[in-house]
């Protein structure tokens, strides 16, 4: 049965089970409800709700703009800030390679407009205004279109061309300024060779690389090459709100860039002034325009000069070279942008003979007391070898002092009751002190040089080896070839009493960031070249050279030099290459410095004594006097 009960209006029917259900029935029917649960219930739905408010409030408000725009058709840009590139110093903290600001002008490919008349007619106002050549502004504007890469149209733009481009800002869609910088290069020419040049990336660079824009400029040649990765910074951004047409509406928040690296060299920039002037005026006396030369620490292997003449201004390459400068550049028979130090390889000539005297000792050839008579030249069948003069009895350390040809011929290949060393072991002792191979230098492009035997000489001229070919490279000449830089690293050992470094040119790098310093040690590649006994013998030999022998305009110096000079003959002229290398001070080494001048008449090089005797003087007496020895001079005419 059922009963009807009124309720406000209603009628709900109760089943008569419940109306007559007994005490101990109704409480089954009863359950029991715990009130906390309904409390985390309730907090949960109100935190719920408030984030839904405080999310809806955030776009309505605090986005409300940015929404806003974006659902018109506008857009949030980011436009990359150009993180300039570390600074390089030299030794002594002077600045050597700098930014200055600098503007281009880039497409930005997502900001251009479809249809291509439309490109079309923003190309054309844009070289127009600016007075570039249009169908390079269209080249460029549908590259970038097709490709979808922000691209350079004009780097280095004037202030003019910038204001003007700014007043039509609104008709040039997908086309914007860039702000950037550019390089500085303190007295280019002097430190070219050294410090290299940067330019625009290309593709093949930029397909290799992170963290680049095709607008970047990226190290092509020397320091800026070979330190690329910690000179060049990492890009920050620029965030703006645009409208459909590209213009800004309002900026947001950006990405700070972080800058390049800062590279701190081993080169003593004064020193490499004053030596690179020195040279140049010598070359204007010689009439030459070729020479090289590179000053090493021997306590450390740290470079402290490199020049190689004739140079060029890297600035031209930083502002944007013109094709003419260019182009007489390259067709320039003297070369300016090759770098002869670690490029040039040379007939080393007598510069040989100091480590030709350590295998002499090392191999027990003879004593370096045991005389050997210098008649002009050796007779050998139907050949003779000359001498450049003759020099009576010569034991190693004179040997080495007054350039004996004849001692060197007869230690090397034999002669008489003396054996020689033999090819062979002369290229193993050449080697041990780095000839036919690379220093390890930190600049890009070295070469090994060549040191023959009788295999190379087999696979590459294709003829037999002969005595007269040994005897040719007992004294540098023949079929070897060396740097500059070779030169000067194999009297490194002689110097410090036998420890060969790897040539280095940068010091310390700092992150500009955090302010940590990377510090690039010296690297020895031995201590133990040769036995300190033998090293002094021709250390001995090398300051008789200065005493008695071929050098001996430096002997009226304050300071102690050691040194060796050289000549080497090359191809069917009269001419040769001057060299001389030397160390100073002679019992405590701060510097081996090596000099060579191409394409010299006359003999014992006439040209690069009196330039490392004013390099000399003027490095020891104080580095404040314009130091160029005109009695010097004089005395070498």
């Amino acid at each position: 049965m059922k009963y009807k009960k009124m309720t406000y209006g209603f009628t709900h029917e109760i089943e008569d089970s419940v109306l007559t259900a007994s005490e101990r029935e109704a409480s089954r029917m009863s359950f029991d409800f715990d009130h906390k649960w309904l409390m985390i219930f309730w907090i949960g739905s109100m935190i719920i709700v408030g984030i839904l408010i405080f999310r809806s409030f955030y776009i309505s408000v605090v986005k409300g703009d940015y929404y806003t725009f974006v659902a018109s058709g506008n857009s949030v840009r980011e436009v990359p800030i150009i993180a300039p590139r570390g600074k390089i110093y030299d030794t002594n903290g002077k600045i050597l390679a700098d930014n200055i600001p600098s503007r281009s002008i880039i497409v930005l490919p997502h900001l251009l407009s479809d249809q291509k008349h439309e490109r079309e007619v923003v190309a054309k106002k844009l070289a127009e205004i600016l007075g570039l050549d249009l169908v390079r502004v269209q080249t460029i504007i549908e590259t970038a279109y097709v490709s979808g890469d922000t691209v350079l149209i004009e780097e280095n733009i004037t202030h003019e061309q910038a204001l003007t481009f700014f007043s039509h800002e609104s008709d040039l869609v997908g086309i914007q300024i860039q702000q950037t910088a550019i390089r500085d290069y303190k007295k280019g020419e002097k430190f070219a060779h050294i410090i290299g040049y940067e330019g625009l990336i290309k593709k093949e660079e930029y397909e290799k690389q992170e963290g680049y824009l095709l607008t970047d400029r990226i190290g092509k040649t020397g320091i800026e090459y070979e330190y690329e990765k910690y000179l060049h910074g990492k890009h920050g951004a620029e965030k703006v709100l645009v409208d459909s047409r590209g213009n800004r509406v309002k900026e947001l928040m950006d990405d700070a860039p972080h800058n390049g690296f800062e590279v701190h060299l081993n080169i003593d920039a004064d020193l490499q002034e004053f030596l690179y002037d020195r040279l140049l005026k010598e070359l204007d006396r010689a009439e030459s325009r070729r020479a090289t030369a590179v000053i090493i620490d021997p306590r450390d292997g740290a470079v402290r000069a490199l020049v190689s003449l004739p140079s060029y201004d890297n600035n031209k390459f930083a502002k944007g070279i013109d094709s003419e400068t260019y182009s007489s550049w390259i067709t320039d028979p003297d070369q300016p942008l090759f770098n002869r130090v670690v490029s040039g390889t040379y007939a080393p000539g007598s510069t040989v003979k100091p480590v030709m005297g350590i295998a002499t000792l090392g191999e027990n050839i003879i004593s370096a007391d045991h005389q050997i008579e210098g008649a002009g030249g050796l007779q050998l069948g139907s050949f003779f070898f000359g001498d450049w003069k003759i020099h009576g009895f010569t034991d190693l350390r004179k040997a080495i002092a007054v350039s004996s040809d004849v001692y060197f011929y007869t230690v090397g290949g034999g002669y008489g009751d003396i054996t020689g060393l033999g090819i062979e072991k002369m290229k193993q002792y050449m080697e041990r002190f780095g000839y036919g191979k690379k220093t390890g230098i930190d600049l890009p492009g070295e070469v090994s040089g060549i040191y023959p035997n009788k295999k190379w000489k087999e696979d590459v001229i294709g003829e037999r080896w002969y005595i007269g070919n040994t005897y040719h490279a007992s004294i540098g000449q023949g079929y070897i070839l060396a740097t500059a830089l070779q030169v000067a690293n194999s009297i490194v050992p002689i110097a410090n009493g036998g420890t060969l470094y790897v040539p280095h040119i940068v010091s310390y790098i700092t992150n500009t960031l955090t302010g940590e310093r990377i510090t690039i040690n010296p690297e020895q590649i031995t201590d133990n070249i040769a036995p300190l006994p033998d090293i002094k013998i021709i250390q001995e030999g090398m300051r008789q050279t200065v005493t008695e022998g071929t050098a001996t305009m430096l002997n009226a110096l304050d300071n102690a030099i050691a040194g060796k000079t050289g000549t080497a003959q090359f191809g069917g002229e009269e001419k040769v290459h001057s060299w001389f290398v030397s160390y100073a001070p002679y019992d405590n080494p701060e510097m081996v410095m090596a000099i060579m001048v191409e394409n010299q008449t006359g003999e014992l090089s006439s040209t690069t004594v009196p330039v490392a005797h004013d390099v000399y003087k003027w490095y020891f007496g104080g580095r404040t006097d314009d130091v160029f020895a005109e009695e010097s001079l004089s005395n070498n005419q």
